[in-house]
């Protein structure tokens, strides 16, 4: 595996990689890496011929300046586990790498409708930051494959429509969200939970869990009895929701299309995220 730092010598490392005809897959993280990056590391290996992963903390995503403080940080175990995935290279650029100008006066992408719900409503400007580093971060690398994880669900459709934005020809592939074995969903911010704390966040599965089995029976009321159930167990909700799986439109009643549950919710100073979908 080859570590660059600076974009111009990755980009160089990647003409050549596209001269010789070979596709290539990104997976860009934040790092604190776990089983579910190391999934979508192998799948992109499998499906491509080179496979690249970025580890950038971007500062223009975190609306709380604690969060981005807070954020887990383990590159030595990161690149331990990388480096037995197949993956080809290690983009670890720095703040001014990304930024050569600053973080002030960024660029502003239109979104519409995507970024003023759900994570966009809760954590305003978050999206923004999101496009304006993956923007660079997709012209440094131009993919032809870009894999993310379905757990980060709004900002998958954030990314496709920065895709089209951009008229960028990658393929954006999202993988099924990686558990453990009780269901909670893998997330850097897991390792921040106490064992007390680790115990109770199980039932941000169980909520959607009961939601995907009671929605196409009992519609909002299922969305009510998921909140009274993170409330049971200390978890303080920013929003349970069940929308469009296409189209994110806030839905109050079952229809006959693909349609996700979506929930944010505080544990103590930890906020989880966690979604599933919902055959009509």
């Amino acid at each position: 595996m080859i570590l660059f730092k600076e974009a111009a010598a990755l980009q160089q490392y990647l003409q050549k990689e596209h001269d010789k005809g070979h596709a290539t897959g990104f997976v860009p993280t934040m790092g604190a890496l776990h089983e579910g990056h190391r999934r979508l590391v192998l799948q992109s290996c499998v499906q491509t011929d080179c496979t690249v992963v970025s580890i950038f903390v971007n500062p223009t995503q975190f609306n709380d300046k604690v969060d981005f403080e807070k954020y887990p940080t383990s590159l030595e175990e990161d690149i331990r586990m990388l480096s037995t995935t197949g993956a080809r290279v290690l983009f670890l650029p720095s703040v001014k790498e990304m930024y050569p100008q600053g973080t002030a006066g960024l660029e502003h992408y239109e979104l519409g409708f995507l970024e003023t719900i759900l994570e966009g409503k809760f954590r305003p400007g978050h999206f923004q930051g999101v496009c304006q580093v993956m923007c660079r971060l997709l012209k440094i690398v131009n993919p032809t494959l870009l894999f993310m994880g379905q757990k980060d669900y709004q900002q998958c459709l954030v990314i496709r429509k920065l895709m089209e934005l951009m008229n960028l020809p990658a393929q954006l592939i999202i993988a099924p969200t990686v558990r453990e074995k009780d269901g909670l969903a893998m997330s850097s911010r897991n390792r921040r939970l106490n064992s007390d704390s680790r115990k109770k966040a199980l039932h941000i599965h169980n909520a959607l869990m009961y939601i995907g089995k009671n929605w196409a029976k009992e519609g909002k009321s299922a969305k009510t009895k998921a909140i009274a159930l993170l409330k049971e167990n200390d978890f303080r909700a920013d929003y349970v929701e069940v929308a469009d799986a296409e189209t994110l439109e806030i839905l109050e009643q079952p229809t006959n299309r693909m349609q996700v549950a979506l929930i944010a919710a505080f544990l103590e100073d930890v906020r989880l995220i966690d979604n599933l979908l919902i055959d009509p």
